[in-house]
């Protein structure tokens, strides 16, 4: 045991080097995240759309720019081939310890682990994840450095009244853009503010505390914090949005948690905000929104990969905890994925399969391209987020001997039985939601005709962030446990500029006419969006209710108004909370 431990036997210097290369390029990233945070203030101020979700791509990118060459380095450094497991064993013991302590005094500390999680998941791919050599619970230390700014700031009523309070609060905030009318926005909080919360009968005891950061997403920037009453709290949201000529107002007023749970969604883009312990603040907003996991909120804040291995934390401890089978994801099987979920837990896990349908034409490749595209656009609220996983390890004995069978059968080259273990060498993990087509079946009118709205709003709103679904039927999109439509089946998916849309033309001889298959060139980007009238909907009822709500998606003109948009542009207004709440509806923002 003596051998094992830090600064025992001759590996003690070698491990000394890899922590320390580990640290540093762990501290560069956290730098280049920060850095680019931090910038979002100056595209907001500056009304540059364009240029702020382009930070957010360049910021997802900052995790693997330090560490692909990190690990490039420390595989020059460790001779893998000339050392026993063993060896390696005791190695790896020894750099988590180094690394430990190196980690104390920073307040990201839960990110390093990450970090040195993916490194090492790197070199010791085929490797048992074990907490000797690997973070794989976090470490809980004592005495650590408190941050030097707190995170909220709080704001009360005082003698002055509630319209005082709201005017400091507003004015405390990091943003040098002139107001398009102060007074007002004030008004239209205080006057909504019962309305939303008939709870607060007075403002005896009222305080309102906010995160000390601004959340920047899209063309918004967003207060976050908690309204306060004696022992009771609820979520507190203010967008701040700019008009056409640059000015401030807020948006609405968000104090709902169904509606906060909406604005961090998994649908939507990751914010840009900025704080010294960020684990401080999921917790906050965890206690503000305790149905989310925290896996979804260290993403929502951009910290995608932490929220990965708190996501596999959570997971390994649930299957601790349960017993029900993997099994078949319900709905229809999919021609590029195979798809399975355990039904105690909120995920479905998709495989990319060996072969495809002949139809689809696309390559394994080409599907995590198109992943990884889903990754870093816009998601509008509209796309399901993803976590991707390599070589995950799962218990054989709770596999559904139907699902065990169709896996090896379909995907036979990424899943693998290793004694008690199924192995799956890459796999995508997803939130569960009900299939469209199912959801449909079951649905009364009222609950049909908003699901069809949703959806050709969906459809409408990816356009507009220049996504085209491709395959839109309705078994490739979902429903929340909030009645959104969100698409989940990516393997389709392009840029809406890239495709033509044509409409059909009329045929010139009754042969033409006659014809079973099209008489007229197609090219393969073509598309003919009239024919989506034909096989999105197989009931009349339907069909006639869709094409009454968004019967524009079935002309070619309509299509080609988007693409035009786009090209000249433009970003158009997606909102993440229904557009009844906000205050100015008719305000021209820019």
């Amino acid at each position: 045991m003596s051998n094992d431990r830090q600064g025992a036997g001759p590996a003690a210097p070698l491990a000394q080097q890899i922590a320390g290369q580990i640290m540093t390029s762990f501290a560069l990233y956290r730098a280049d995240f920060t850095q680019s945070t931090l910038a979002a203030r100056g595209y907001f101020h500056d009304r540059d759309w364009h240029g702020i979700q382009a930070l957010g791509a360049q910021r997802l990118a900052t995790y693997t720019e330090h560490l692909n060459p990190l690990v490039e380095r420390l595989r020059g450094i460790i001779n893998t081939a000339q050392q026993s497991d063993a060896a390696l064993a005791r190695l790896w013991r020894e750099v988590k310890a180094q690394y430990a302590q190196a980690l104390t005094a920073r307040y990201d500390r839960e990110m390093g682990e990450t970090f040195y999680n993916s490194a090492y998941r790197r070199l010791r791919a085929h490797a048992q994840l074990v907490d000797d050599e690997t973070f794989v619970q976090p470490t809980k230390r004592p005495g650590v450095q408190q941050p030097a700014q707190p995170l909220l700031r709080r704001f009360e009523p005082g003698a002055e009244g509630l319209v005082h309070m709201m005017q400091q609060l507003l004015g405390s905030l990091p943003l040098t853009l002139p107001w398009q009318d102060f007074d007002r926005d004030i008004r239209n909080i205080l006057r909504s503010l019962p309305e939303a919360r008939p709870e607060l009968e007075s403002s005896f005891g009222l305080a309102i505390e906010i995160v000390d950061a601004v959340f920047y997403r899209n063309k918004g920037a967003y207060v976050v914090g908690r309204i306060c009453q004696g022992d009771k709290t609820w979520p507190l949201a203010l967008p701040l949005l700019q008009d056409a000529s640059g000015r401030l107002y807020v948006d609405t007023l968000i104090c709902d948690e169904d509606e906060l749970s909406i604005m961090f969604s998994f649908t939507r883009a990751y914010f840009l905000v900025d704080v010294p312990e960020p684990t401080a603040l999921v917790d906050f907003l965890w206690a503000l929104l305790p149905n989310k996991k925290r896996s979804e909120l260290y993403s929502a804040i951009g910290l995608h990969k932490h929220g990965k291995t708190v996501f596999y934390r959570g997971f390994v401890e649930h299957l601790a905890q349960s017993s029900d089978p993997f099994i078949i994801a319900p709905g229809i099987k999919g021609m590029v994925m195979a798809v399975f979920s355990l039904p105690s837990y909120q995920v479905v896990f998709k495989i990319i399969k060996d072969q495809f349908a002949p139809q689809k034409n696309i390559t394994a490749a080409q599907v995590k391209e198109k992943y990884a595209i889903v990754k870093e656009h816009d998601r509008v609220g509209r796309m399901a987020d993803t976590q991707e996983f390599h070589n995950f390890v799962l218990p054989l004995a709770r596999f559904d001997a139907t699902l065990l069978k169709h896996l090896l059968s379909v995907a036979g080259n990424t899943v693998r039985i290793e004694g008690d273990d199924v192995i799956i060498t890459h796999l995508y993990i997803e939130r569960q939601m009900t299939p469209l087509n199912l959801y449909i079946e079951d649905a009364d009118d009222t609950a049909l005709r908003s699901a069809l709205d949703e959806y050709g709003n969906a459809i409408k709103q990816l356009a507009a962030a220049n996504i085209f679904p491709g395959d839109m039927l309705l078994k490739n999109f979902g429903v929340t446990r909030h009645g959104r439509v969100v698409f989940y089946d990516y393997d389709e998916i392009t840029y809406l500029t890239e495709m033509n849309f044509r409409t059909i033309p009329e045929p010139q001889t009754p042969e033409q006419e006659m014809a079973s298959e099209p008489w007229y060139a197609v090219a393969p980007n073509d598309v003919f969006p009239e024919e989506f009238r034909k096989f999105l909907f197989g009931r009349r009822k339907i069909k006639a209710q869709f094409a009454a709500m968004h019967g524009e998606l079935f002309d070619a003109e309509y299509w080609k108004t988007l693409q035009a948009d786009i090209e000249a542009g433009a970003i158009r207004d997606v909102f993440p909370y229904r557009r009844k709440r906000r205050f100015l509806a008719n305000v021209e923002s820019s």
